[in-house]
Parts: C-alpha cells; sequence; structure tokens
C-alpha cells in the first residue's frame, strides 16, 4: 500500500554532539499532527534513480498542533540522516507517518526506560507526554514512578541530559540517570553500562513494565538479564532496536 507522503519543514536545528543534531519540524500540509508517544516517522527522499526511506523515532509528544521533533546522528556514508542533518532552516523533507506500536501500555503500572544513544528519543516523547510537558499542563503519569536510565560513552554524548535532570528535580516520581561506559575522572553521574544500573532499579520486582531502544547489542543483553537471568515475563519487556 503507497503511504501519503507529507512536507516536513525544518524550523529549527540545534548541534547537541559532534555528530548528533535536535531538528524541529512543521508539517506543511496539516494543522494536527497527532501521533502517540514512541511512533516514528518514514523519512522518503530520491538519491539518483532511487527512493531512500528511514525511520526515525518522534522525539517530542504531541503538542496539539502539526509538529515533531527528531535526534538523529550523522551516520558515515549515511545518505539519509546527512540529507536531514544537512537541511537548512527552512528546507523540507518528504515523509509519512506516524507509525509503530512501541508505545506505552495503558495499565497503570511503575515504569522503565532504557536508551543508549539516539534511542532516547521515544522517552522523551513519553516523558514530556506523562508529566504534561507538551504544553497541555496535563498530568498523565498516574501516580506511576518513572525511571530513565541512559547510557553512552562519552559525557559529551548525553543528550537532552539538562533537561531530564530538571524534570527529575521538579517530578518525585520521575528518576533519571545517565551512566557512562568510559568516563572521565571528574564525571559525577553513573558509571558503567546501563544494565547494571537497570538491575539495582528492578531488584526483586518483576511487576513493572521495561522498555528498551537502542542498537542490537544492548537491547538483547538487557532482554537477557530479565528474561533470563532474573526470570521475567517476556510481555513485560517491550524493546524497539535501531539496527
Amino acid at each position: 500500500m503507497e503511504h501519503t507522503l507529507l512536507t516536513a519543514r525544518l524550523t529549527r536545528s540545534e548541534i547537541i554532539s559532534e555528530k548528533t543534531k535536535h531538528l524541529e519540524f512543521v508539517v506543511e500540509e496539516l494543522a494536527d499532527f497527532d501521533f502517540i508517544p514512541g511512533q516514528f516517522v518514514s523519512v522518503r527522499e530520491p538519491r539518483g534513480e532511487k527512493t531512500i526511506t528511514r525511520a526515525y523515532s518522534i522525539a517530542s509528544p504531541p503538542r496539539g498542533n502539526n509538529t515533531f521533533d527528531l535526534c538523529l546522528n550523522r551516520v558515515d556514508e549515511g545518505f539519509m540522516s546527512n540529507f536531514l542533518c544537512d537541511r537548512a532552516v527552512g528546507e523540507t523533507a518528504r515523509f509519512h507517518g506516524p507509525h509503530g506500536l512501541f508505545v506505552l501500555k495503558p495499565e497503570v503500572e511503575d515504569v522503565v526506560f532504557v536508551a543508549t544513544g539516539t534511542g532516547v528519543a521515544p522517552f522523551r516523547s513519553m516523558a514530556q507526554r506523562l508529566f504534561g510537558r507538551d504544553g497541555s499542563g496535563v498530568d498523565r503519569h498516574n501516580g506511576r514512578k518513572i525511571w530513565l536510565v541512559y547510557g553512552t560513552r562519552y559525557a559529551e554524548d548525553v543528550y537532552y541530559q539538562k533537561e531530564f535532570e530538571e524534570l527529575a528535580a521538579s517530578e518525585p516520581d520521575f528518576h533519571y540517570t545517565a551512566t557512562l561506559s568510559r568516563p572521565s575522572d571528574d564525571w559525577k553521574g553513573g558509571r558503567g553500562y546501563v544494565q547494571e544500573h537497570l538491575r539495582q532499579i528492578v531488584g526483586e520486582r518483576k511487576d513493572l513494565h521495561v522498555y528498551i531502544c537502542g542498537l542490537n547489542e544492548m537491547v538483547n543483553a538487557t532482554r537477557k538479564l530479565l528474561v533470563e537471568e532474573l526470570g521475567w515475563d517476556k510481555k513485560r519487556v517491550i524493546y524497539e532496536r535501531y539496527d
């Protein structure tokens, strides 16, 4: 089935690390671009005689208007990521969506988000929606405790750190850990891999939902910890891979 293509016009571009950009778009054909936090858009652009399509998780909550954000890395010899990172404000890209089922379950239970790299994008969308940072001011977390464990190698690649720290400082039910696998001596946050911190959070509990987003190696290791080592029900471990 052929998808209807829409036009996303870039309104803001911000460098957030050496190879990573935060991009904000407005959808020209729509007054309201509605989606569920955790969903993605598929950007589609011609490259020579071929058409390239790549999926990117939306990094913002639905705001009741026609905007959305992306967080993406430049990839060596990667056509689409470089195409988007090179867009100037006012330029456009074609896409279809929203798509995807990596969304919060309706059950009111405590939740742990586990992310590496740009895998934090859907969790930024979810967290802002849950705690009313979508412009509505409506609190939707329903008393759930929410943890975000974010892992990367170096401090300069901790995306949206200040934003998540401010949310944790203002919301008692939101807890944030940024952990580095190659920290400098002056790093004040977590150290090691996300699995080590996840183990500490869940302890003996098996009544949470864990959402995982990142590269295949991390996703597999985290699922193995929960399901094989700790004996979790697979249905409580929801994941999305980026490779």
